[in-house]
Order: structure tokens, then C-alpha cells, then sequence
């Protein structure tokens, strides 16, 4: 009996405390960090490219026989308040329309809540029509740093070894075009577009004309940043390269139809 009671004292002299344990993350390449960015290697194992895959980026398609009904990224943010391209976070409704509130004691018994429907969009589809003999698809000239450079459909390490690369889910002609080259090497053809000033027209030529834009902006931006590929209302052209020892980051430029 005494012994039973030295052992219980024992025990309830210990002090208490959680069990300390850790459990290690799974190895190997089908497990990584979560993430609402999609990052896809091409087969060839060239440059990545960068895809917003969560549901702030999805469309609501226009309505069946509308005259943009077949038009790829057109239609209505799901979530407008969380949408990439940057609508208000306030007043937002459900399927991108408007509607009415009840508000008592108002003269009409409703006030309208603004629409805050992502604006109308412009997007030209790459068909096989755009092509020229070559299997080029346009040619890009910026003065300022002395370049003329052919563009090719796709950003794979193949592509930009022969120009600059378009980016497939980017207009190719209204609208946002999204293009991408190296920027060391024997093809640095946007080795030097960090430098480009406010202002500095850019032209791009396809089968579909030519047009002329301006600088508007050059910045840094993380290597996930979509921005650049996302559909707009305004005539543009985006352009990514690395930046020179800094992998995880990039030059973006944009340039605005003048």
C-alpha cells in the first residue's frame, strides 16, 4: 500500500505539458504549396507561364445569341468584387447586374444599386487566316531601343529562340496583347525594354494592320503577377522578360494605343 501511494505521488508530481510533434510535408513532385495560381511548365521545359485558376477570375458567359456569345474571355466577373481586373469592391451584386433594394420611406419604396459589371472587353482570336508564310504572326518595332522583331504564338523555349512569344489565351490584336522574350543571350530582344521611357511609341504590325502605342508604364512585379494577361477594354500591349539575376521577379511594360 505504501508503495502504491509513493508511485501515485510520483506521478501527480510531474508537471503537465502538450506532447511536442511535428509532421513533415509528403516529398516528391505531385505535392507543392497551395496556391490559386496555376504554374504550368511547357513540354519542352521551357518558360512558364502564369494562369489565375480561381474563381476570381471566372467569366459568366454573355447570354445565348448575344453578338459576343462565341467570343473567348468575354462576359460577366463571377465575383466582380474580387475580379483580377480590379472593378469595386463595393456594391457588388450577384451575375454582374443590378437590382433593386427596399429601402422604406424612400419616394419610389427602392434606390438602384450601381452595376458594377466588369467593363466590355476587346479580344481578337488567333485563327489560322493570321498567319504569315513564315509561320509568324506580326512584327513588334520599338525605335527607342532599336528593335524589330517578329512575334510567334506560344512563350516556350523554341518559340523564343526564333522572336518574341505571344501569349495563346491574349488577344492578338484588340484588346490586351500580351508578349514575352528573352532579355540575355544571343536573343535579348527585351533586354533592354526596362529602359523604355513614358512615352516611347511601340508599333505593332499583323495582318490585321498596324498600330501605334505609348509607354505608359514600366515596373518590376513578382513572377506570378497575371495582370498583363488579362483581358482589357482598352488597345494595349503588354510586355514581360526576367530580370537579370532576380529570378523571382519581372519587367512589365505596358504601352497604350496612342
Amino acid at each position: 500500500m505504501a508503495i502504491l501511494t509513493l508511485c501515485l505521488s510520483t506521478t501527480l508530481a510531474l508537471p503537465a505539458s502538450a506532447l511536442d510533434y511535428t509532421i513533415d510535408a509528403p516529398d516528391g513532385p505531385d505535392y507543392g504549396k497551395p496556391t490559386s495560381v496555376e504554374v504550368v511548365h511547357t513540354a519542352d521545359g521551357g518558360a512558364r507561364k502564369n494562369e489565375d485558376v480561381s474563381k476570381n477570375a471566372a467569366l459568366i458567359p454573355p447570354g445565348f445569341g448575344t453578338p459576343s456569345m462565341d467570343t473567348r474571355n468575354t462576359g460577366s466577373y463571377l465575383t466582380p468584387n474580387l475580379s483580377p481586373v480590379g472593378a469595386p469592391a463595393t456594391g457588388a451584386v450577384v451575375n454582374g447586374s443590378g437590382s433593386s433594394v427596399i429601402t422604406p420611406g424612400s419616394p419610389t419604396g427602392s434606390v438602384t444599386v450601381p452595376d458594377t459589371t466588369a467593363p466590355s472587353t476587346r479580344y481578337t482570336e488567333v485563327t489560322d487566316d493570321l498567319y504569315y508564310s513564315g509561320g509568324h504572326l506580326g512584327t513588334l518595332k520599338i525605335p527607342a531601343i532599336d528593335l524589330s522583331v517578329k512575334i510567334y504564338e506560344g512563350t516556350g523555349s523554341s518559340t523564343l529562340k526564333k522572336g518574341v512569344g505571344h501569349f495563346e489565351e491574349t488577344s492578338i490584336w484588340d484588346g490586351n496583347v500580351a508578349l514575352a522574350a528573352h532579355n540575355r543571350g544571343v536573343n535579348d530582344h527585351f533586354g533592354e525594354i526596362h529602359t523604355l521611357e513614358i512615352g516611347d511609341k511601340v508599333t505593332l504590325t499583323t495582318k490585321l494592320g498596324t498600330r501605334t502605342y505609348k509607354v505608359v508604364s514600366v515596373e518590376k512585379v513578382n513572377e506570378n503577377d497575371t495582370s498583363g494577361l488579362s483581358p482589357s477594354s482598352n488597345d494595349q500591349v503588354t510586355m514581360y522578360t526576367c530580370v537579370r539575376n532576380q529570378w523571382d521577379n519581372r519587367w512589365k511594360v505596358v504601352a497604350v494605343a496612342a
